[in-house]
């Protein structure tokens, strides 16, 4: 088989609205980063989430009357259940 195309499979790939071919490689190499980014994204946005988690049991402490209820202060808020 030789690397030359066939008159219909350069007719087609002719069309400028063609989509670009990739090999096997550029594809993994492109899904990895894709992969890496989206990684990224979500460590960044789960860092965020904890630090106003934190800031939120700091702001409960900080007003707490009675030390003795804040654990379940602190739970409750954990659990999305109004106090």
């Amino acid at each position: 088989m030789t690397n030359e195309l066939s008159p219909l499979a350069r007719q087609l790939l002719g069309h400028a609205n063609v989509m670009p071919m990739f090999t096997q490689k550029e594809f993994d190499r492109a899904l990895a980063e894709a992969k890496a980014e989206i990684m990224t994204i979500a460590i960044e946005a789960t860092k965020q989430a904890i630090a106003i988690e934190r800031e939120e049991c700091a702001r409960l402490a900080e007003n707490c009357v009675d030390i003795e209820k804040l654990p379940d202060q602190i739970r409750q808020r954990l659990s999305g259940k109004p106090h």
